[in-house]
């Protein structure tokens, strides 16, 4: 045997044998029948934002960034975001515990239903809220009568529409960060006489907190682009109800130049929530 053959030997694995050293794998060439729609396919979802970014007013942009109406409407969607995600995670991480570790009849049907505003279109999730939350709705009549609560169109309406569709990111992002920590410690801790809520406060709390801040994340992101629901349930008023997406709508009828600056503000949101998550959700090739 020659010492390429020797070389070869100690890289290739064997069957039924340990694999030693590196392994350099051959990447495939790719069917012209497959590379051609996947380069339509790649052109078709980048086009719109290279087209965004040609048509973007960029000497103007400051001043649209820095009007009162724009910088209304951005202020109110960053801080609806950040109130939405913070009531999905007082309710969405105990909710996603839940689901990840106690044992119930009708635990699977409990899921689908958390899950449901995912696939929900946003407007029916407005109508729903207004059946649910509306002066005269199911809840909505007590709360109106009671204590004198008002939530449609309100800014606090717009925060219940926003946690509404963006909790269920939490609770699936939780939940799968759960089930992938080892219950284990969390049974010690009860065996050292430590309280199920002691437990989950200084064991499982550090374990799962990538998948909280993950899950926070997507559900500040999902909030901020918030727009069916959004109108429905809390109207479009300028400097009460008014969150970005609604302001590029407005914005697109009587001043596109408005509307690309605040196109181009979501735009660069969600590059910067891929770029902090892509360690979490992307694999590297």
């Amino acid at each position: 045997m020659t010492s390429l053959d020797k070389s070869d030997a100690a890289v290739d694995p064997l069957p039924g044998g340990p694999r030693r050293g590196r392994v350099r794998r051959r990447r495939a060439g790719v069917p012209l029948p497959l590379l051609v729609p996947a380069l339509i396919g790649l052109a078709f979802l980048l086009l719109p934002l290279v087209a965004l970014l040609v048509r973007a007013p960029w000497r103007s942009l400051p001043d649209q960034l820095t009007s009162t109406e724009v910088w209304q409407s951005l202020q109110l969607s960053l801080v609806c975001a950040t109130a939405a995600t913070a009531v999905s995670l007082v309710v969405g991480v105990p909710l996603a515990w839940l689901l990840a570790r106690a044992d119930f009849p009708g635990r699977g049907l409990v899921r689908a239903l958390v899950t449901l505003p995912l696939v929900l279109p946003p407007v029916v999730g407005g109508v729903a809220l207004l059946m649910a939350l509306g002066r005269n709705g199911v809840v909505g009549q007590w709360l109106d009568s009671w204590f004198g609560i008002t939530l449609p169109f309100t800014t606090a309406g717009v925060v219940v529409a926003e946690a509404f569709v963006a909790m269920p990111f939490l609770v699936i992002s939780v939940e799968g960060t759960l089930r992938a920590a080892d219950p284990r410690y969390e049974e010690a801790a009860t065996t050292l006489g430590a309280s199920r809520f002691t437990a989950f406060r200084r064991v499982t709390l550090p374990l799962i907190a990538p998948g909280i801040a993950a899950g926070s994340v997507l559900a500040w992101a999902r909030a901020l682009g918030e727009f069916g629901a959004t109108i429905t349930f809390a109207g479009n008023f300028p400097g009460r109800t008014q969150t970005m997406p609604l302001a590029v709508y407005l914005a697109l009828q009587s001043d596109p130049a408005a509307a690309i600056a605040l196109s181009l503000v979501l735009l660069a949101v969600s590059i910067a929530v891929l770029a902090g998550l892509r360690d979490r959700w992307m694999t590297a090739s």
